[in-house]
């Protein structure tokens, strides 16, 4: 259970900032009102608060997420649809209790997640993490987000329902679904630009949504103050939605040196999803995963580091995602240490804390250790800075969970008094 001191002093430890890239130890920090007060290094302040020796851990901003879905129960995504929705909404409780157990204590759901769990989370009715949600994800008939087998021809196209997609057709449809999703709060909007692994129906390289049919989602997006996010994997679905006022591309896996430039020239933002597909490359089928879909795996493994390390080598914004469905959600940390075998360490730290930030509107106030900020703050063993796949192993190396100025979750190995 949480604890509910709003007033903290860490003591005994490493101070990491990904930000500038360094790690100072012999360091304290001061939390006040769920918010960072102070840091400094030596001899710490007196305060009113509760001492927390870290016995020289490393402690640094939580972690983002930018792309999980939090209703995702099976990697069979059009069964969630079947599901009661108060099932469904246990289930998303649990899995985010559990990404916030995890070091992650700010999420970005990118297809399913909606302003209910937002706002449960913000209640308290349930510990997670921080909630930013696009609702429904808008798809062509056929697409991306229509889960339909070929034989079944009628859909439900309620919004409350259980799903990840609202299927549209045409700039009309497409404009009210989006604002429909901006109705209800949502941070950003999201459209499929492409086919996609977890669809029965469509292929990996082919193109979707029409030219305005964009270009109203981004139009409608761009007048809430919000963005669009697309899903989108060849170089020419990707390239199109940039083109097209597109702000961030889920996965990317197949750009080419012609989709870097066009990121780079738009400030946009690339978040890849690598764990995912070696996940459901190993368990896919046993997590529910159909038959047709398991084929499109092997289309987009191999070409996901080579992917990630062009956008690497041309400056692209690149922010942490993890995009695991089911039970395939345990392995969220491991991405980590995937990127960390074609990045440097402190480049796949920013994307899962400063980076992550400025894609989410919320720079300066998570990802940072700036006084001002949100206390949202993680201890482990090691130095992320050095070998950032400490990170990528919570049982062993993730010692205290602060969301807040609470802290969330402790493996009871830090000293308390």
């Amino acid at each position: 259970m949480p604890m509910t001191t709003r007033s903290a002093l860490f003591t005994n430890a490493n101070l990491v900032d990904p930000e500038a890239g360094t790690t100072r130890g012999d360091s304290w920090l001061l939390v006040r009102d769920g918010l960072i007060a102070d840091h400094g290094r030596g001899e710490a302040p007196g305060a009113d608060a509760e001492v927390i020796d870290l016995g020289g851990a490393s402690l640094l901003p939580g972690l983002v997420d930018a792309h999980v879905h939090a209703t995702a129960l099976s990697a069979d995504l059009g069964s969630v649809s079947d599901r009661s929705p108060s099932y469904v909404a246990a289930y998303a409780a649990r899995s985010l209790t559990d990404m916030l157990h995890r070091g992650f204590t700010t999420v970005r759901d990118v297809g399913g997640g909606d302003h209910g769990l937002a706002d449960a989370i913000a209640d308290g009715l349930f510990d997670g993490p921080r909630l930013l949600f696009g609702g429904k994800a808008l798809s062509q008939t056929g697409g991306h987000g229509d889960f339909r087998p070929r034989g079944r021809h009628g859909r439900d196209a309620h919004g409350c329902c259980p799903g990840a997609g609202l299927v549209c057709d045409g700039p009309i449809e497409f404009r009210r679904a989006a604002r429909e999703q901006l109705r209800t709060g949502a941070h950003h909007v999201k459209i499929m630009l492409s086919g996609g692994v977890a669809s029965p129906t469509d292929r990996i390289d082919s193109t979707q949504s029409a030219d305005d049919e964009i270009r109203a989602v981004v139009e409608e997006a761009e007048a809430a103050n919000r963005y669009v996010t697309g899903h989108a994997y060849t170089a020419r679905a990707v390239n199109r939605g940039l083109r097209l006022g597109v702000r961030c591309i889920e996965h990317g896996n197949l750009i080419d040196e012609s989709s870097v430039g066009l990121f780079v020239d738009n400030d946009a933002y690339l978040v890849p999803t690598l764990v995912t597909y070696r996940e459901l490359s190993r368990q896919g089928a046993r997590n529910g995963l159909p038959p047709e879909s398991q084929a499109k795996v092997d289309t987009v493994l191999t070409r996901g580091l080579d992917a990630l390390r062009l956008a690497h080598e041309a400056g692209v914004n690149l922010v942490f995602g993890t995009d695991l469905l089911g039970a395939m959600q345990a392995h969220q940390n491991e991405e980590f240490a995937i990127r960390a075998q074609v990045q440097p360490a402190p480049d796949v730290l920013r994307a899962a804390t400063g980076t992550a930030a400025r894609l989410l509107g919320l720079e300066g106030r998570i990802g940072t250790l700036r006084p001002g900020a949100h206390a949202d703050l993680i201890a482990v063993e090691g130095d992320p800075l050095a070998d950032v796949s400490v990170l990528a192993d919570p049982e062993h190396h993730l010692r205290l969970v602060m969301r807040d100025g609470v802290v969330r979750h402790t493996r009871n190995t830090a000293s308390q008094r």
